[in-house]
């Protein structure tokens, strides 16, 4: 590794076969804890490049647990996370918002790394217990709409740097991986990223898979749609932007989507949301997000037409029932 930094610290960049090596040989402990602190910070110094990352991503993809959910098609909604805002967890209500719909969701997710609370940290506190066994988690998407994959279980090198990732409280680049690396190999990916450099790797990356994506940026640097200004929004199609009032109605504060100082004060504005009880403000961030996501999977030509869908899926606590019969079934 001291040569791999020495290199590095001479600001040169990795090729794909080395970035994916060097990812491998973390995986399996190779390294000291304090040699892999100083080759994630490098990352934090400067852009990583699009080799960089697909490299890191063809080393996760091999070494991952396989998911193989009965060829069902398949959502995910991720954000990158790292966006400094501390909001609730948007991109796990609206994947439940979708279920209630009656699409099929496979949501990746982890534990907060810059954030209070992560979708693992929640779907923990909620009574979901985080597994890799087949057949029990093509039972929760049969019967649940949805499944939760928590990244650690499925990626081995994610586990090996989680405690480094907790410690430095810094966004890294396996911020940047986690959308990338989901086992299940979504048809449908609703990504949200926090700048606009990583929207366009993004964009150039998932345009490759041939798979329907849509990236959103709140051009206040959310990570997701947030209603307090524009959204960038990207597809397969092209790119445009969005005004609160076209995504959400209304325009929100972003006091109005705070997260709140602790897992525990996460995991009840998350309950009083997804029964219903959610204020306006938080029901519109949700809606919006998982109205983009419906419309990502071509069953919603028009957006206000997933939207209204969305809306139907919370009001009539469909939403609901879809967490409920998941949590019954752990």
């Amino acid at each position: 590794m001291k040569k791999i930094l020495q290199y590095l610290f001479e600001h040169k960049t990795l090729s794909r076969e080395q970035a994916k090596e060097i990812l491998t040989n973390i995986s399996k402990s190779m390294y000291s804890e304090h040699e892999v602190t100083a080759f994630i910070t490098v990352f934090l110094m400067r852009s990583i490049t699009i080799e960089e990352l697909q490299g890191f991503r063809d080393a996760l993809l091999d070494l991952c647990v396989q998911v193989d959910l009965n060829g069902y098609k398949t959502m995910d909604i991720v954000g990158t996370g790292g966006d400094g805002k501390n909001t609730f967890n948007i991109s796990t209500l609206s994947c439940f918002i979708v279920a209630g719909t009656g699409q099929k969701v496979a949501k990746h997710g982890n534990y907060g790394a810059s954030s209070v609370s992560g979708a693992s940290n929640v779907m923990e506190l909620l009574g979901y217990k985080f597994k890799s066994d087949n057949d029990q988690l093509k039972k929760e998407i049969e019967a649940a709409n949805i499944c939760f994959l928590h990244a650690p279980v499925f990626h081995p090198a994610l586990k090996t740097v989680g405690p480094i990732r907790k410690n430095l409280g810094l966004r890294t680049f396996f911020n940047m991986l986690g959308p990338m690396v989901n086992p299940a190999s979504p048809a449908y990916q609703l990504v949200g990223v926090y700048n606009l450099e990583m929207a366009r790797i993004y964009n150039y990356l998932l345009q490759q898979t041939g798979r329907a994506f849509t990236i959103i940026h709140g051009l206040d640097g959310y990570d997701e749609i947030s209603l307090t200004n524009d959204t960038k929004v990207i597809t397969n199609e092209g790119e445009k932007i969005m005004t609160p009032i076209e995504l959400g109605k209304r325009i929100v504060s972003a006091e109005d989507i705070f997260g709140g100082n602790t897992t525990e004060e996460a995991a009840k504005i998350f309950k009083k949301i997804i029964k219903g009880e959610g204020s306006w403000a938080q029901n519109a961030v949700v809606l919006a997000n998982a109205a983009m996501a419906l419309q990502c999977t071509g069953g919603y030509k028009i957006y206000d037409d997933a939207y209204h869908a969305a809306v139907d899926s919370l009001e009539s606590g469909k939403a609901y029932q879809s967490l409920q019969t998941l949590i019954s079934l752990q």
